[in-house]
């Protein structure tokens, strides 16, 4: 029986994580899309809004956690994840989510991406990728196609794309997903397994810049076309596509190809997609499908359980409660200098 002094927890909204600060993205940008779901599905965590922190890195996506009713970090470029680390080891009964972007996240934060993934700290990880730099105007950034023309690479760009999703599994990333900006039920759903995930959770999410790089993914977002050119992974269920959904994907030795399901082709003959399987070779070989010559995959590659670097870290060095004298200790600790 509840007493007098307790009361029922305060059911929360959409409205209850809007922080109410002018929200100052370009009219028409992606990223008003991905705050929407990401505030829809914070209250189905029921999770206090004080125990939740949105840590940020520079880019257009660093100025997510100023439009989110929580605690929040915009930090350095390329260093959400060093301080989104600490932050978990020292609080580790926080939702630590980190928004970054395929600049932000790749290029100069490229190596604190990768180690924060196969340490596999209990965070959640939001890429938006819309494939251009578009806070400094429209260079090319690492996800940018090769041949790109901006600003920075006026004849074409020379590079090799990143594919975050195949890096992500390369670092043995626990939980690995892509969504669409656009697509606000795919979105969510991946949202909500991200969360529920014990360990590292990294979604990609395809993310439009109709400023510097627009229509980018138009080729797989339009609504006419988008159930043939894209694929929605399902853990336990064959790779099945097409607005009739008369189409798969099936192997062909190792590499695999589209096939139409009739004339001796059935279900069976397709991939069955295992998303929790510990080898990750299928889920990789997945990442590399692309439009046209194969669907675009959709939702959850991959979401195994290892044991998470945060709670690793607190067995080896279990908290003891500190005072002063401990600190001026530390700092008087080995060789010390006065400067004059």
């Amino acid at each position: 029986m509840m007493t007098a002094t307790e009361a029922p927890l305060k059911r929360l909204t959409k409205a209850d994580f809007e922080s109410g600060q002018e929200v100052r993205w370009c009219p028409g940008c992606g990223d008003y899309a991905v705050l929407a779901s990401v505030q829809k599905v914070m209250p189905d965590l029921n999770i206090p809004r004080e125990n939740i922190v949105f840590v940020s890195g520079i880019g257009c996506s660093g100025r997510f956690p100023y439009y989110m009713n929580t605690y929040g970090f915009h930090t350095i470029h390329g260093r959400a994840p060093a301080v989104a680390t600490g932050l978990k080891i020292a609080r580790p009964e926080l939702s630590v989510w980190i928004v970054t972007g395929d600049g932000d996240a790749l290029s100069i934060g490229g190596n604190h991406f990768i180690h924060i993934l196969r340490r596999n700290l209990d965070v959640n990880i939001l890429l938006l990728n819309n494939r251009i730099y578009g806070l400094t105007k429209g260079q090319y950034s690492p996800t940018s196609e090769q041949g790109k023309i901006t600003n920075t690479t006026p004849l074409g760009a020379l590079d090799r794309p990143l594919n975050p999703i195949s890096i992500a599994l390369a670092s043995e990333a626990t939980f690995v997903a892509r969504a669409l900006d656009i697509d606000a039920k795919g979105l969510q759903a991946v949202l909500k397994a991200a969360a529920a995930h014990k360990g590292t959770s990294f979604v990609e999410i395809y993310q439009n810049c109709n400023i510097f790089n627009d229509a980018a993914f138009a080729s797989i977002t339009d609504r006419a076309t988008r159930e043939d050119r894209t694929i929605t992974l399902e853990h336990g269920k064959p790779l099945i596509f097409g607005k009739n959904r008369d189409r798969g994907i099936r192997l062909k030795g190792l590499q695999p190809e589209v096939v139409t399901l009739g004339n001796g082709i059935s279900e069976a003959d397709l991939i069955c997609f295992d998303a929790e399987n510990a080898d990750q070779t299928m889920a990789y070989l997945l990442s590399r499908l692309d439009y046209p010559a194969f669907p675009v995959p959709l939702g959850v590659f991959r979401s195994v359980k290892k044991p998470c670097y945060e709670e690793l870290f607190n067995v080896r060095n279990p908290k003891k409660k500190s005072n002063s004298e401990d600190l001026d200790k530390i700092l008087k600790t080995g060789q010390t200098w006065v400067v004059e």
